[in-house]
């Protein structure tokens, strides 16, 4: 873990009702991945109907592709948040140190999706019980949730604290 990490004890405002937070983020984004699964079936429902079947064949692969399309865009994006995680202001930060490249941003969700599979209430735990309530797949990868807002006044003082030694 990296030490310019943000600390509960000191800086509380950043993980300030984060657990609600992401527990609604995680509502707002399954309603779009559920739009986005309608659209693609919709499209592959046609499609299999103008190949005579042969298309049906596809959508086992297509749909999951699409959902980790929705994820490559919007955690990959220079914002690092999904839909849901921006309406309730919370970002994906880095905690070891290394950029979120494309690889751990297509790992984080399907960490997430497995571990809420296996054992959701495990998950939970996880969250409940560390300090800077990460959930099992955030360990694992080594990100954060943090509050956007907060963490962007948080990340300038440290910019300017740098400036001034």
């Amino acid at each position: 873990m990296s030490n310019n990490l943000p600390d509960p004890a000191t800086n509380p405002e950043l993980f300030d009702g984060l657990l609600l937070r992401r527990g609604a983020a995680y509502v707002v984004d399954c309603a779009i991945i559920l739009f986005i699964t309608l659209a693609v079936m919709l499209v592959g429902l046609l499609f299999g109907i103008l190949t005579l079947g042969v298309g049906f064949l596809a959508l086992p692969f297509i749909v999951p592709f699409a959902i980790l399309g929705y994820y490559a865009a919007t955690l990959g994006s220079p914002v690092r948040a999904t839909v849901g995680m921006r309406m309730m202001d919370i970002v994906l930060t880095p905690a070891r140190g290394r950029p979120l490249d494309g690889w751990l941003i297509l790992v984080h969700p399907l960490l997430f999706w497995t571990t809420v599979w296996i054992s959701w209430p495990l998950s939970l735990l996880f969250v409940l019980f560390t300090p800077r309530r990460q959930m099992l797949h955030d360990l694992i990868v080594g990100t954060l949730m943090l509050r956007r807002s907060p963490m962007e006044r948080h990340w300038r003082s440290l910019g300017q604290a740098a400036r001034t030694l």
